[in-house]
């Protein structure tokens, strides 16, 4: 059968808003159950806990299709409501998902079954059932080379390009809700370790070619620094994990990296990780929270894996903590000015 583009391109992937229902009961009705209902339920009182903790610092983790299956105003909401102090993410997620949405753009409703050379012809991406136009992508990407342009040439840390970006689509008056410009707007930072595996990475290439002699480039090493300075900052902790790779090793790698330094920075002190991976072959995207104590990177004693796909799990715990309202007692940190 053959499809249209915009017979395809017709119905908008709607984010899930967790201000709208009360998982509270639910998660409560969780925790006299087994297996993963159970573990989503300690993992729900643990998010709070930290919360209600005033010493801790949140820092939340995001690797996967997140944005584009719908989580975008969950972890908007996170950062308005002051759930999360720091954010360390793939490239994907912030710039081909979240920022490619604040410039207006969207995704789209797929299905699994279609040909995927047709797609390919049309310039239709696939993330499993959702659809993506790929020429939305391409100004996505030079909108990053736009960005690169104007700013001075020299390194920086993907935190840094974060705030040009969110400050981009502040000034561009783009009326879409994004979670990067959410985070300028509120000074918490973003990370992205490996920030040119995205569309980003596109668009600094582009840069750099444009501008053989000048160009800005963006150190992951920087990266790792200005996140350990977080943590030895922050002092005490908790990571709030969506999938693994390398947004879970870098934040997990702090406690190392400042024990190197012979810096003081305890263990995280509260860790969740909500995955679909599995341990048994030694990957689950960077080891279980357990296995990372014997590494010396999370404390023993409020650390949960719950096994679950995260556009399920991470609803429901994000509607939890909200609904708890422990957030309102907390003071926001402000975590960009650490860097100034």
């Amino acid at each position: 059968m053959k499809y249209k583009k915009e017979k395809l391109l017709t119905q908008k992937i709607k984010h899930i808003d967790i201000t709208s229902f009360n998982s509270v009961p639910l998660i409560e009705s969780f925790d006299h159950m087994a297996f993963q209902s159970r573990n989503l339920a300690q993992a729900c009182k643990i998010y709070d806990m930290m919360l209600k903790d005033k010493e801790c610092t949140t820092i939340l983790c995001l690797a996967g299709s997140l944005v584009s299956a719908g989580l975008k105003k969950s972890i908007v909401d996170l950062i308005k409501h002051n759930m999360v102090d720091a954010i360390v993410s793939t490239g994907a997620i912030v710039v081909d998902q979240d920022f490619f949405e604040g410039l207006g753009f969207h995704h789209y409703r797929g299905f699994v079954q279609a040909d995927d050379n047709q797609l390919r012809e049309m310039m239709i991406d696939r993330i499993y059932d959702t659809f993506i136009d790929e020429e939305d992508l391409r100004v996505c990407d030079m909108t990053t080379k736009e960005i690169a342009d104007k700013m001075k040439p020299g390194v920086y840390s993907s935190r840094e390009f974060s705030i040009e970006m969110g400050k981009y689509l502040q000034e561009n008056k783009k009326n879409a809700e994004s979670f990067v410009l959410t985070a300028y707007q509120y000074e918490v930072p973003i990370f992205c370790p490996a920030f040119s595996d995205s569309s980003a990475g596109f668009g600094l290439v582009f840069h750099q070619v444009d501008n053989k002699q000048h160009h800005l480039s963006i150190d992951s090493v920087k990266d790792f620094r200005e996140l350990t300075e977080l943590k030895v900052h922050a002092k005490e902790t908790g990571i709030v994990m969506i999938g693994g790779g390398v947004p879970k090793n870098f934040v997990q790698d702090t406690v190392v990296a400042a024990d190197i330094l012979g810096v003081e920075a305890p263990m995280h002190k509260y860790a969740i990780q909500l995955t679909v991976a599995d341990e048994r072959d030694g990957a689950l995207s960077g080891s279980t929270l357990k296995e990372a104590n014997s590494w010396g990177k999370v404390d023993q004693g409020h650390e949960q894996m719950v096994y679950g796909e995260a556009t399920v799990t991470f609803p429901l715990l994000t509607s939890y903590v909200y609904h708890k309202g422990n957030w309102k007692g907390r003071k926001a940190k402000r975590l960009n000015q650490l860097f100034k």
